[in-house]
């Protein structure tokens, strides 16, 4: 357990009583529901909700198949586009994806076609036999892959697909990356990022090593040399500091490590849970902090921003789960100091902001609110990168296709620029990378 937060007392109740708590957060449909929902979809000629998917997932064609009784076929042509479509359907923010793009969205009816749920009826009613997919005959190349997130998946299983030989490097001890360690228990449930891994290297030709990091066990110019090529799937992995005296007492922490201990844990009794807490940040994984934490037990949950709704990361829809679950959200409203008692954090002092000549400006209005805990949720940056990668920001730099500035080495998913930091884009450019990356092979090997 994370030692800043040791201090506090466990989660009350019952482990099977926590678990409850944690079940789907959107229950399932099915085969009576998944029918009435997928005879709603009008099959539209241009399909607004499958330009908009990231993934390319043709999803007018993959309601008709569950309209017509094809479940499968409707699996096989998910999984074509988005071979983690499964944790997609759970995770994906399709209130602002294809939902909102649908047609049956307007101010008359307003109710889309529930495509998320769709999806997830397909994928958890087929029963495939063997993997939908076959291996291409072997090329005899081998491809190195770092890190075994979404990006990283999507690329070695499209690089198996065609040939290629594929050793992934894993710093931590499961695969999975976000889905395994970052999203809300109430989301993925149970251990489906683990089955969608097994699923996923039933392809063959991938090899996983785990305790593999890059710039401490691992160089990437030695996997330059060892390899006919590289792909830099590292997702996000430093959490950004407030800056701010006494950040580092006892009861403030990333919201993003409290997360990841929650998702191993094996008895949500054992959890330190505070009384009372406060979450900093607004996007997603601020509000599945707040959500948590509050599902835990925690008496009074407060989730606070610089800025107004209107800006929030998080999107309506999640807006809308951290109220119905009590949490109190606060915009408006800056960090300007860790409050201690006894050397452990006791609240945070806030100073309210407004805007000014469209920068955001501080009032000198401040305010204190009491606190057990406070997780930090204000972003993530990819920490150390290797020096030869060229940047933008803070982010490694790639073209259209996804090569680096360093021959041979790729890169995708949120450590790269630009992103959008979900996972149906991180499964997206590890699937483009790999064509790019086979491209490559192949050009250089006809040269």
């Amino acid at each position: 357990m994370i030692d800043s937060l040791k201090h506090l007392p466990k989660a009350g109740g019952t482990e099977a009583e926590l678990a409850a708590q944690f079940t789907d957060l959107a229950p399932p449909l099915n085969a009576r529901q998944a029918a009435i929902e997928a005879a709603r979809c009008l099959y539209c000629y241009d399909a607004p909700c499958t330009r908009i998917c990231p993934s390319q997932i043709d999803v007018a064609s993959f309601i008709r198949n569950i309209h017509e009784g094809n479940v499968q076929g409707a699996a096989a042509g998910i999984l074509k586009q988005n071979i983690l479509g499964g944790s997609c359907a759970r995770v994906c923010p399709t209130e602002i994806l294809c939902e909102d793009k649908c047609v049956r969205n307007h101010d008359a009816e307003g109710q889309p076609v529930k495509i998320g749920l769709l999806q997830r009826y397909a994928l958890d009613n087929a029963h495939f036999k063997q993997h939908p997919f076959q291996r291409a005959p072997r090329t005899g190349k081998q491809v190195a892959v770092v890190g075994a997130g979404p990006a990283g998946l999507a690329c070695a299983h499209r690089l198996a697909m065609l040939g290629h030989d594929v050793v992934i490097f894993e710093a931590r001890e499961k695969a999975g990356g976000l889905n395994e360690y970052g999203i809300a228990k109430y989301k993925l449930t149970e251990d489906f990022a683990q089955q969608e891994v097994a699923f996923l290297l039933e392809i063959g030709g991938i090899e996983l090593r785990f305790g593999q990091k890059l710039g401490e066990n691992l160089r990437l110019s030695d996997l330059r040399a060892a390899y006919d090529a590289v792909f830099l799937g590292l997702g996000l992995a430093a959490s950004r500091a407030l800056g701010l005296t006494g950040e580092d007492a006892p009861g403030l922490v990333a919201a993003v490590d409290y997360i990841a201990e929650l998702r191993q844990a094996q008895d949500l009794a054992s959890l330190p849970v505070p009384r009372r807490a406060i979450v900093i940040g607004a996007g997603n994984t601020a509000i599945d902090m707040a959500v948590q934490i509050k599902r835990l037990g925690a008496e009074e949950v407060h989730l606070v921003y610089r800025r107004g709704f209107a800006d929030m990361g998080a999107t309506w829809h999640e807006q809308e789960i951290a109220k119905a679950n009590q949490v109190q959200m606060h915009v408006w409203a800056a960090p300007r100091e860790v409050l201690l008692e006894g050397g452990q954090v006791a609240g945070m002092r806030f100073e309210k902001t407004r805007m000014e000549g469209g920068k955001l400006a501080l009032t000198g209005d401040c305010f204190d609110i009491a606190a057990d805990a406070v997780f930090k949720a204000i972003g993530q940056t990819t920490g150390a990168l290797p020096a030869e990668l060229a940047r933008s920001g803070d982010k490694i730099e790639v073209d259209a296709q996804f090569r680096t500035s360093v021959a041979g080495v790729y890169a995708g998913g949120d450590c790269v620029a630009p992103g959008q930091d979900l996972t149906v884009q991180a499964v997206q450019h590890g699937k483009l990378a790999a064509a790019a990356i086979d491209h490559d092979i192949q050009k250089k090997e006809a040269a």
